[in-house]
């Protein structure tokens, strides 16, 4: 059994909330770098420039990729072998957020219930989703989540009978209903499968595998770069102004389902697609 206090948790959601905010992962920053060498379109060019142009502003003077900084969404594999002390995990991790949205002069874009919206002036609370796993370590994804893209998210509750081409057909119908909306070129996570709830966290999962490594599975890492292809047939282009740069990764995540379902989320996520990983 390893001990672990919860003030180290604390400690590394603060420093996560703050980098995922500031830096891209390197996968992200070449995805950008090779859709500026295949962008054909010179407005579309010119954007991919710009958006690479802020992307250093940001890192050199600590300022925020984007002003909207997210819902911090919070995934935690914790190994079964892991004790926590000194208090609430919970609250642990919604203080780090807490910390790292204050200190870091982050935007808070919280508010405390749905429909009386007051803000929370702090950021929390985070969306946390917990995966207790074999092992004594604690992997730590921290991805800020803004809500241009968030809101042109679906879920779509197909027939089995719909099959390979009726998932196609969903995911190309969000992107194109998402239009400039989500800030193109986006990464488009898909969750197959599961229940109404699980495709959609499936969806989330997706966005943070590095958008370089395909499925393990060879028909869906075929059916990835063949969504990627259609999406970029679009025309939409960077920041949906025209051009072949629409996507620059779509991401699948499937699970078992019920005999009479084939549920599919599309949870679409901007050009930063923010996340850091940390494993304790």
């Amino acid at each position: 059994m390893r001990t672990i206090s919860v003030s180290e948790i604390t400690d590394n959601i603060r420093e996560m909330c703050i980098e995922a905010n500031h830096f891209l992962t390197p996968d992200m920053k070449a995805a950008l770098a090779d859709a500026k060498q295949k962008e054909t379109s010179v407005l579309g060019c010119r954007i991919l420039g710009q958006l690479e142009e802020n992307l250093q502003i940001a890192g050199e003077d600590m300022i925020p990729i984007c002003q909207d900084t997210g819902m911090a969404v919070i995934f935690m594999e914790v190994g079964q072998e892991v004790h926590f002390t000194g208090g609430s995990l919970e609250e642990a991790i919604h203080e780090g957020v807490r910390q790292g949205y204050t200190e870091g002069y982050l935007r808070k874009s919280v508010v405390k219930d749905p429909l009386l919206r007051e803000n929370t002036k702090d950021n929390t609370p985070a969306v946390i989703h917990y995966q207790i796993v074999p092992g004594d370590e604690v992997r730590i994804t921290v991805a800020p989540k803004g809500f241009g893209s968030e809101n042109m998210s679906r879920i779509f509750m197909l027939k089995p009978a719909d099959g390979m081409e009726g998932v196609k057909e969903a995911v190309l119908t969000a992107v194109k209903d998402a239009g400039p909306n989500a800030c193109p070129p986006v990464v488009v996570g898909v969750g197959i499968g599961g229940t109404f709830e699980k495709c959609a966290l499936l969806a989330k999962q997706a966005l943070t595998r590095p958008v370089d490594i395909r499925s393990d599975i060879p028909y869906v890492a075929e059916m990835e770069q063949e969504l990627l292809e259609k999406i970029n047939a679009t025309g939409i282009g960077p920041g949906g102004l025209g051009g072949r740069c629409t996507a620059l990764a779509v991401n699948i995540n499937t699970y078992p389902t019920h005999i009479a379902g084939l549920p599919v989320a599309v949870n679409i996520c901007c050009h930063v697609n923010r996340h850091a990983v940390r494993v304790l």
